[in-house]
């Protein structure tokens, strides 16, 4: 199997699995208990949250999460909760994932106003819409820094500008861009996710600025900073510190080693044309379409080769992707276009061999439908 969905989520790293292993087998103790094993398992905790927290350097602090559906959850929840009266408005953007779209929705049911701004056909928020939207009844401002579709950056410092000014806060979702862009420094919460980078499944985290604390999503205990309930698997922490710390030493051969992966797909697809913006996205994700392609029937043939018609959370709905159809394509456009996501593990010989039975399988499709 050629894997190229790492937007979906990425192979887990030996780091990651070595730090793991201990805790699974002999190191099993609860970390919130007082007896040593407790007292153990609290420190690798300890040594994990460090180590994922270090790249913010910007104070605050980390709190896990089983996931970055629930620290946006929590975070967008969790701050409406609070809100006074005067301040009952999310801002949001057409883009962003399920988690945040859908959450906006629900709070829409519960006296929320909610604006979701447009982006261009770049992918890019409409950033004088935003400007309108954002004023003194906004009470947060929620943005994700990487798309996970599309791969677009979006400019998550000037949003958070913008909702300072207004006196709202800034949510941003970093799972696509923590350990692969620069995090926004101006955010107050951010979510993050192991499984993205080269970590284990079923843990995330929410990064709190100083003096931010959003109200509670989970009740039972608040383990965690007196904010978060439930007990932590010691083992997942330890595999997501692993990988973080992998992922921050590994910065920038990560960063030119998908880059020139990019590279080399683009010249192997020169006739199809890329969704989102170039210039302004993270090399690791490809999106891409070619008119009159039926991507089901492509997936059908080369089952041998993992790649994604959109977000594996919106697989199997039926629908259009909504980032697609945001960006101003129409449903058949949306309907023929491929997300090719790669990274620390890929080859280039994976590549080229998994664009060109790619591009063979279209050609078929297409001759097929001349006949």
């Amino acid at each position: 199997m050629i894997y190229l969905d790492y937007q979906a989520t990425t192979p887990l790293a030996p780091e990651a699995r070595a730090a793991m292993l201990p805790l699974l087998e002999k190191e099993y103790g609860n970390p919130h208990s007082p007896h040593r094993m407790g007292r153990a398992a609290k420190a690798v905790v300890e040594v994990a949250r460090e180590l994922i927290a270090a790249p913010f350097g910007f104070g605050g602090r980390l709190l896990f999460t089983s996931g970055a559906t629930e620290a946006a959850n929590w975070a967008i929840k969790g701050t409406m909760a609070a809100a006074p009266a005067g301040r009952r408005k999310l801002v949001t953007i057409a883009t962003e994932h399920a988690c945040v779209l859908d959450t906006a929705l629900w709070l829409g049911t519960q006296g929320i106003e909610v604006v979701v701004l447009p982006v261009g056909r770049d992918g890019i928020v409409d950033l004088d819409a935003a400007r309108a939207a954002i004023d003194d009844r906004t009470a947060l401002v929620a943005a994700m820094l990487v798309n996970n579709e599309i791969g677009v950056i979006q400019p998550a410092d000037a949003l958070a500008e913008m909702a300072h000014a207004a006196g709202a806060r800034f949510f941003c979702d970093a799972v696509q861009g923590y350990g692969r862009v620069p995090l926004p420094r101006d955010a107050d919460m951010i979510a993050i996710s192991a499984h993205k980078i080269h970590g284990p499944k079923g843990i995330g985290a929410l990064w709190l600025r100083d003096g931010v604390s959003p109200g509670p999503l989970l009740h039972g205990g608040a383990q965690e900073g007196g904010l978060r309930s439930g007990t932590l698997a010691p083992f997942l922490c330890a595999g997501f510190g692993a990988a973080a710390k992998l992922a921050f030493e590994r910065f920038d051969p990560d960063r030119d080693h998908v880059a020139a992966l990019w590279e080399r797909a683009r010249a192997l697809l020169p006739d199809w044309i890329v969704n989102g913006a170039i210039a302004q996205r993270w090399r690791g994700n490809l999106n891409i379409r070619r008119d009159g392609l039926d991507v089901s029937r492509l997936m059908s043939e080369l089952r041998d080769v993992a790649f994604s018609a959109g977000s594996a959370c919106a697989s199997g709905s039926g629908r259009p992707s909504h980032v697609l159809t945001a960006i101003g394509l129409s449903d058949a456009q949306a309907r023929s276009s491929i997300r090719l996501g790669f990274g620390r593990y890929t080859t280039t010989a994976e590549v080229e061999a998994a664009i060109t039975r790619i591009v063979a399988a279209a050609d078929r499709q297409q001759q097929w439908a001349a006949a």
